[in-house]
């Protein structure tokens, strides 16, 4: 059985002194092979990557490992206890209002200059000292800027040092009402087969503020940066291999334990075919994978306010003229149409809708994959 060693981290201090802590949990590999870290619950409401970190350390008690493995559930402490009523919030920061998701820290105006110095450099040299680099700036903007940090920026700094250390990173999300879907670098589309999940977003290089852009993006830059200059270095190769998903896992404001195994277990077929793990025991399972790219990942607003009736199946090809959902305006009754049927003049896959069955005109009703592909 392996050793699990849990940490505490300190992340922050609340108003009254007490401190914010996040759970940190790690485990040796035995081996020289890649690393990998995983974290949950970056937003409040998306709990079900706790559900899915607590299975993943009950299966990997007994697997060998190859490579280290960092897990982090509760990574929001803040967003985790953001409650109002019944509901959780926890999507953005109640002081500054910035999604939580969107705090990590990338300066590409680094990347030139570090590639001049490695010119001549062997590419296990390079990617050694770029993975130092990488963690010494967030170093740098964790202790040494001089007008402070907010509560958001000290959460995600602190988790984005963490990922900075290993090759592989997963930030484990869900939606409002979603299916399964995964966040994918473009250049990595041929791992998304290793996830028993059917809808890949696939994401330019392109810096947000996520965290999978923030772990993906430096090293893609890095390779671009070398071959401007016509130098070979590859991030995709058997030698050097980096790689990072948000990986939407249903839902927000529930967990279920069974499904959590169903996909902790599509983690681990990720993990065995990158050589994290050494076992036989996964297979990704056989399935229609669809792929869109992310400018093609449309969202679609409410024509109207009312009462919404969400009619579309999620994950499934809505043929063109089909309705998407159906809004009831009892204002009209009695005076007017109280039923709205509304739909869209091309095929799309619905993906997620608005939590909520009653919005106001503008509101984001649907996310849909439009322009997707086989793969």
């Amino acid at each position: 059985m392996n050793e699990i060693k849990k940490e505490v981290m300190h992340v922050g201090e609340m108003a009254s002194g007490a401190a914010l802590t996040v759970p940190v949990y790690r485990i040796k590999g035995h081996c020289d092979a890649p690393s990998v870290y995983i974290q949950a619950n970056m937003h409040g409401a998306e709990v079900q990557g706790n559900a899915v970190i607590f299975q993943l350390l009950e299966l990997l008690q007994n697997t060998q490992i190859n490579g280290d493995i960092t897990l982090v559930p509760y990574a929001n402490p803040v967003a985790c206890n953001h409650k109002n009523g019944e509901y959780t919030l926890g999507r953005f920061d109640p002081i500054t209002g910035v999604n939580w998701n969107r705090m990590y820290h990338f300066d590409e105006s680094i990347i030139k200059p570090f590639v001049r110095e490695c010119i001549g450099k062997k590419n296990q040299v390079i990617e050694a000292n770029f993975k130092k680099l990488m963690i010494e700036s967030i170093e740098e903007k964790l202790n040494h800027n001089i007008y402070g940090l907010t509560t958001g920026q000290r959460i995600a700094y602190q988790l984005q040092r963490l990922a900075h250390q290993a090759d592989y990173v997963l930030d484990l999300h869900t939606g409002p009402i979603s299916s399964k879907h995964l966040y994918c670098p473009e250049y990595a589309q041929e791992s998304a087969q290793y996830f028993d999940i059917p809808h890949t977003l696939l994401i330019p290089n392109d810096f947000d503020g996520a965290l999978d852009e923030a772990t993906f993006c430096p090293w893609w830059s890095l390779q671009d940066a070398f071959a401007e200059l016509g130098i070979e270095f590859s991030i995709s190769s058997a030698s050097i291999n980096k790689e990072s998903f948000t990986v939407e896992l249903g839902s927000q404001e529930q967990i279920d334990l069974d499904v959590a195994l169903e996909d902790a277990k599509s983690i681990m077929n990720y993990l065995q075919h990158k050589n994290v793990i050494n076992t036989t025991d996964y297979r990704p399972k056989k399935m229609t994978r669809y792929g869109c790219y992310l400018k093609n990942y449309k969202a679609f607003y409410s024509p109207m306010g009312g009462m919404v009736d969400y009619l579309a199946e999620f994950g499934q090809p809505l043929a063109a003229g089909e309705p998407l959902a159906r809004i009831l305006r009892m204002d009209n009754y009695g005076d007017g149409d109280p039923l709205h049927y509304i739909s869209l003049d091309k095929k799309v896959i619905p993906i997620l809708h608005f939590a909520s069955a009653s919005v106001n005109q503008g509101t984001e009703l649907y996310k849909v994959f439009s322009e997707y592909f086989e793969f």
